[in-house]
């Protein structure tokens, strides 16, 4: 569990560092992102090792419903995660999409992992979204949103999004396990 918890630090505190201390990231202006980047890199690393060496500690069983929910789940996850960065005209809607995307990817998983190492990932992950979106609203309280969008953004993060969600699903079935019920 301490590889897995680790790794959640190290994604974490960087990414919160700025909300946590804005006047000390200033500071440190650009030259900084290089370790903030090495930092979350190894962090992700240390969140699969941990995840992947943790005894399985069964802490409730997942319906047998859930896999085809989580399925449907994890694209709207990934559409999401897309829309932060399109030009989609649903982005003028939704004020944080990636973190909501991580709200809802962590949730997918929770629903079809009733194990400890789960729980500590998949709900860290949810925890730490949350907690960004809570301090980047109370931070910035006005938003502007989005101003654009096309239908051929729209087209566009539709593509990608089920591109990316083939992609997923392939290396799911690949390393195992495979996210698609037989």
């Amino acid at each position: 569990m301490t590889w897995l918890v680790l790794g959640l630090l190290l994604w974490s505190v960087p990414h919160l560092f700025k909300r946590i201390a804005p006047d000390a990231r200033e500071r440190l202006g650009d030259k900084f992102k290089g370790v903030v980047a090495l930092l979350v890199v190894a962090g992700i690393v240390l969140m699969v090792i941990g995840y992947r060496s943790f005894d399985y500690v069964p802490v409730w069983t997942p319906p047998s419903w859930g896999m085809h929910l989580t399925d449907l789940l994890m694209l709207f996850s990934v559409a999401l995660f897309g829309l932060g960065n399109s030009k989609s005209r649903l982005r003028k809607k939704l004020r944080h999409p990636m973190l909501l995307g991580v709200i809802v990817w962590a949730g997918a998983h929770l629903l079809v992992n009733g194990d400890l190492a789960s729980v500590v990932l998949f709900g860290g992950m949810a925890v730490w979204a949350v907690a960004s979106i809570f301090m980047i609203n109370a931070r910035q309280p006005e938003w502007a949103p989005y101003v654009g969008g096309s239908v051929a953004g729209d087209v566009r993060l539709a593509l990608i999004t089920a591109a990316v969600y083939a992609v997923i699903g392939g290396i799911h079935m690949w390393i195992g396990p495979s996210p698609f019920p037989v």
